[in-house]
């Protein structure tokens, strides 16, 4: 077996790579390939073996929030509630079922990940050709390639003849690379010019690649493994898994507090276990999975009138708490294509006959197009009057190319490269028909300033020159690219998207900070700033985090708002280096270098024209280009945060309060306050009341800022309204033990009363902040809370309430009911705002000047 391959094996000469290979510039035989395929497996990004249903479900069934309801369920069965049973069951069922949904989502990441593979590739067996499948290419294996090839597997160049590649899909830069046999004494391998990469495609000359890594251990597979594995759970899922934990901790305090003082006081051990078991339940938020399902699907719906497909739902809420978006620049921030923006001369002012002699070069010559050539062509055509004579094409060895055009007798010869090379042919400056001047030190140095002051600003820049030929010119040579006069230079830019820069301003203004991860350059990245006039703090290339450790990034990361030239698990090690700062981040990217990114974020979002990998790795897909739309997402997030924390705030406090209240009331009341039965029926009012949630209004003070889902703030809000519940419900039991002298049944009917009234009310009160005659609820949740109110008044108050235990109330005693219920809502809306106080959050990134 050879021996293990260095890291940075682009560096190393190839001979000693072939040599550590255990192969030859002959390639291997066929009895060493077969060894080598039995060895290193078959070069597949093949789609991992789909999850089992069962195994899923259970991970879902033992999450704390899930496995309470669960308990409280098969507790509600054994002690003969079968109604309250089955409805937990079914809002459970329901929740895991929605969740389910998504299972597959991995198996198509991974699916199209292998289908970007190339199917065929040819390689050198034996000493000889021989086209093989691309799974069964293995290290060690020399394959040749052509323009329009898929690179099978990563590798180095052995040789190459005007070999370029676009490794868009992998570095996000937009222009064809060219590749070249090394070494190459550089760090990252996107800026070596002898690697090359499985998955990316030669778009013009040919070359011969040593064939390094395959499969799993090449750069491509290493993003199909990070995509199989389990996501980090979201802000969404912690949130959850956070609440489910507080509601464990409060009912089994409960529960053991009651158990605990009944069993001393001398009660009996059964009624004591069937009271704990019925506030257990009554504690539980059965209708939690419910009221997140309506209300995030409502989101979703909204999304869809926006043009925006949620793949998963919880994706809503997660964009919504989102305080920091980091994303890609190609195909994001900016079109994703090339441009020409400028074609100045010596003088650096534009001139339309720099112009016409780029497009005499792209529309004439006889090799393959160029994405330059397409951009000069998209400003212009060729002037109709020249035509092709001859050409020179495009070779990496000369860095230039060359047109012969003719017209009426006339010779004309374009040429266009790299400025140096051009620039060192030139011995004139000017343009056909105008004034010529001679070429002198100075001219010379102001060119070469111009140039390299449009490379700093991050853009590409060719040269453009030319010379008069003989007017019996047939042909074009290498020898005729001398004495040439220089004409100017075509500028090249991708250019930003429209409205990016007013999308990141509505971002800043919402408390969203926006960073930069770019697979491009320092210098196109500043241009990318610059453009958009975006304020920024620092940058990081891929190299230097490198050399940083992961608590060395997440401190470094959270003060840089750009970070350029990095790798697909670079923009993943950035995106949990801030989430391990407390940031809850989203990602926004189009290509396979984003997919591992767009994995591991809160939001992971992607675009309409995206890879299939992007898209298949996203929990939202945006169809229309207009990151406006993100601002929309944001905000219909922390809309349906609002509704859901209304309902997790205003359920357990009330649930703890009025469980509470009943502990307290069973040590000194000798009977028991509430029947099992009359605590169950209270709580599934106060539920049923609550359906309305979803649907409600939220204030813009709730969509101003990031929300999570802070367990400090939930359980300060229990532990003042709570207490607040619970202490008017002690005042009630005193006004009805000895004001009034009620017997159990009055009691109990009253108490029903009283507690049905001030939960459902209050729900009024605490929905905002604000005061609540500034704030109008929506109709829906007007409806469905005084309906449940409607119907539980009815039950105690009618003949109906004999099945359960209730008894009828003289007027005097519901009237001090009723002044008890006003006195209770006047004090939550004096204690709500301290109750409701936010945390103050900090807020890292870009913000538009």
């Amino acid at each position: 077996m050879p021996p293990p391959i260095r890291s940075d094996y682009w560096a190393a000469s190839p001979d000693d790579l072939l040599a550590s290979l255990a192969t030859s510039r002959d390639g291997l035989t066929t009895t060493a390939a077969q060894q080598r395929l039995d060895l290193h497996g078959r070069n597949s990004t093949a789609p991992p073996a789909g999850r089992r249903l069962v195994r899923h479900i259970l991970a879902r069934l033992t999450e704390p929030l899930v496995a309470i309801l669960l308990m409280a369920a098969v507790i509600s069965g054994v002690t003969g509630d079968w109604a309250s049973c089955a409805i937990i069951l079914g809002i459970v069922t329901a929740s895991v079922a929605l969740d389910v949904t998504q299972a597959q989502r991995a198996e198509a990441t991974a699916e199209a990940l292998r289908q970007s593979v190339a199917l065929r590739a040819r390689a050198l067996r034996d000493g000889q050709p021989a086209e093989i499948l691309a799974e069964e290419v293995v290290p060690g294996d020399i394959i040749d390639l052509e323009a329009g090839d898929l690179v099978p597997a990563d590798g180095i160049v052995l040789d190459a003849h005007a070999a370029q590649v676009n490794e868009a899909l992998l570095t996000g830069e937009p222009y064809p690379v060219e590749k070249r046999p090394g070494p190459d004494a550089v760090e990252n391998p996107a800026d070596a010019a002898s690697a090359i990469f499985g998955g990316t495609a030669m778009v013009s000359g040919s070359a011969r690649m040593l064939v390094v890594a395959t499969g799993a251990q090449a750069r491509l597979g290493g993003i199909a493994a990070s995509l199989r594995a389990e996501p980090p759970p979201s802000a969404f899922q912690r949130g959850l898994h956070d609440f489910g934990v507080l509601i464990l901790r409060l009912t089994g305090f409960l529960v053991l507090f009651v158990l605990l003082t009944h069993l001393v006081s001398g009660k009996p051990a059964l009624e004591s276990f069937l009271f704990a078991v019925a506030l257990a339940v009554g504690l539980t938020p059965e209708l939690l999975p419910m009221v997140m399902t309506v209300t995030l699907s409502r989101g979703a719906m909204r999304m869809a009138t926006r043009r925006v497909v949620v793949k998963r739902l919880a994706a809503i809420h997660d964009l919504g708490s989102m305080d920091v978006l980091c994303t890609d620049k190609t195909g994001t921030l900016t079109e994703g294509r090339i441009t020409l923006v400028g074609h100045p001369d010596l003088d650096g002012a534009d001139d339309a006959q720099v112009r016409d002699l780029a497009s005499i070069s792209a529309g004439l010559g006889t090799g393959l197009p160029s994405a330059l050539d397409a951009a000069i062509l998209l400003a212009g055509a060729p002037p109709a009057e020249w035509r092709h004579v001859g050409d020179v094409p495009f070779t990496f060895d000369r860095r230039r190319s060359s047109v012969l055009a003719g017209q009426d007798g006339r010779r004309l010869l374009v040429v266009k490269g790299a400025a140096e090379e051009v620039l060192a042919r030139c011995t004139a400056a000017g343009t056909p028909g105008g004034a010529v001047v001679p070429l002198d030190a100075g001219l010379r140095a102001r060119a070469t300033a111009l140039e390299e002051a449009k490379a700093a600003d991050g853009l590409r820049c060719i040269a453009i020159a030319w010379r008069d030929m003989p007017a019996d010119s047939e042909a074009a040579t290498i020898e005729d690219e001398r004495d040439l006069t220089f004409a100017g230079f075509c500028i090249f830019v991708d250019p930003p998207k429209k409205g990016a820069a007013e999308a990141i301003a509505r971002l800043g203004r919402l408390g969203v900070r926006v960073k930069i991860v770019s697979g491009d350059g320092p210098a196109v990245v500043r241009h990318l700033v610059a453009s958009l006039g975006l304020k920024t703090r620092g940058m990081l290339t891929g190299t230097e985090i490198t050399h940083l450790s992961d608590t060395a990034l997440a401190a470094r990361a959270q003060h840089t708002d750009l970070f350029a030239r990095v790798s697909p698990d670079q923009k993943t090690r950035i995106i949990r280096a801030l989430k391990a700062r407390g940031h809850r981040v989203g990602f926004l990217g189009d290509g396979i270098n984003d997919a591992p990114a767009i994995h591991a974020a809160d939001a992971g979002l992607s675009v309409d024209g995206a890879t299939d990998v992007a898209r298949a790795a996203a929990d939202m897909i945006l169809l229309d280009h207009d990151l406006g739309v993100l601002a929309d997402g944001v905000e219909e997030g922390r809309r349906t945060h609002a509704n859901i924390m209304k309902y997790v705030r205003m359920g357990t406090s009330s649930n703890f309060g009025n469980m509470l209240s009943m502990a307290a009331a069973s040590l000194v009341i000798p009977f028991l306050p509430l029947t099992p039965i009359q605590v169950l029926l209270n709580n599934l009012l106060y539920d049923l009341s609550e359906t309305g949630i979803p649907f409600d209004s939220v204030d813009a003070s709730d969509m101003a800022r990031p929300h999570g889902w802070d367990m400090h703030e939930v359980l300060r809000f229990t532990m003042v309204l709570g207490p607040l519940s619970s202490l008017f419900d002690i005042a009630t039991f005193a006004v009805l033990l000895w004001g009034f002298g009620a017997g159990p049944d009055e009691f109990r009917t009253a108490w029903f009363v009283e507690s049905m009234a001030t939960q459902i009310l209050v729900i009024f009160l605490i929905r905002s902040a604000a005061p609540a005659w500034r704030s109008r609820p929506h109709p829906a949740l007007m409806a469905t809370s005084l309906g449940a109110l409607a119907v539980a008044l009815l039950l105690a108050l009618t003949p109906i309430g004999s099945a359960f235990g209730f008894a009828p109330l003289p007027p005097s005693l519901m009237a001090t009911m009723a002044g008890l219920v006003l006195l209770y809502l006047v004090s939550a809306e004096a204690l709500k705002r301290f109750a409701m106080a936010p945390a103050r959050r900090r807020r890292h990134g870009i913000r538009a000047s």
